[in-house]
């Protein structure tokens, strides 16, 4: 297992691959891996010659201090579950001068609104930080392929935006969320949980699932209701929003067209934790 600190050193060993033509994968994280992380480093190793895993706690999308400092930092065990799969896996896992240099900031960008909606109005500035970073890091590591989970649905959007923005070469693969046995959307986030609170968070799912249903019967304004209601009566859980939105514009949709598609979006806390979740309707 091959770990680089340094983006001079991880181009050294990726030129090989360059030369050949070979098709490298990428998978971006922020480490405190899980089996969700690992789904996504699996299908790269199907579809490539040579995966790259970077593991890289990026400032710049963060808008609280307090998530960023608190944010699970466990390394050794990163490594130790990516060498489960395959020990020719290359971790990039750069300080922030390696990727910043003398200037922590991010490019303010316009990603066509995507970066205006749910996690958008919630987190002022986090999509700049994504798209600063990765735009960073796919110019290092020039990937064929990159992967990312569905559960962040509205990054993935955002990302394809940045790769047509950018004019970047790299072709942007979303890949199914993967959850707990109790239906949890697996995250780095679930580390800071007690058993109780996983257990009650189980209820975001199956919010989620049971908003499916009704889907075709119900009107946005009733879903909407329904899960306030829901939420209301658990106050160990904080509803932050649940929003019904279009896929492609990701922009709130207060009734249902017949040619568009939509998805459900939520974002709730448990304690200080704050945790994603959404899901297809139709």
């Amino acid at each position: 297992m091959e770990i680089y600190y340094k983006s001079e050193t991880l181009r050294l060993a990726l030129s090989l691959f360059i030369k050949k033509k070979e098709k490298i994968g990428f998978v971006p994280t922020m480490g405190a891996l899980h089996l969700g992380h690992m789904s996504l480093v699996e299908r790269a190793l199907r579809e490539n010659d040579c995966v790259v895993v970077s593991i890289f706690v990026n400032p710049t999308q963060f808008n609280n201090p307090e998530d960023l400092e608190k944010y699970p930092k466990t390394l050794e065990n990163d490594v130790a579950l990516i060498e489960t799969l395959n020990e020719n896996v290359l971790i990039y896992t750069p300080n922030v001068s390696d990727i910043y240099k003398n200037n922590i900031s991010s490019k303010k960008y316009r990603f066509s609104g995507l970066e205006h909606e749910m996690e958008g109005k919630h987190r002022e500035g986090h999509f700049d930080g994504v798209g600063t970073v990765l735009d960073k890091l796919f110019r290092i590591i020039t990937p064929t392929k990159a992967y990312f989970g569905e559960k962040d649905f509205q990054q993935l959007q955002v990302v394809k935006k940045l790769v047509e923005i950018e004019l970047l070469p790299v072709s942007i693969i979303g890949c199914s969320i993967v959850r707990e046995k109790s239906g949890l959307a697996m995250s780095s986030r679930n580390k800071r949980l007690t058993e109780s609170q996983k257990s009650e968070a189980s209820l975001i799912n199956k919010t989620l699932i049971e908003v499916v249903n009704k889907f075709k019967t119900e009107s946005i304004s009733e879903l909407n209701k329904y899960v306030n209601d829901i939420f209301n009566k658990h106050p160990n859980l904080a509803l932050e929003y649940f929003e019904i939105a279009n896929v492609k514009t990701l922009k709130t949709a207060k009734r249902k067209r017949k040619e568009n598609t939509y998805r459900a979006f939520i974002a709730v806390f448990t304690g200080n934790v704050r945790l994603i979740d959404n899901i297809a309707l139709n």
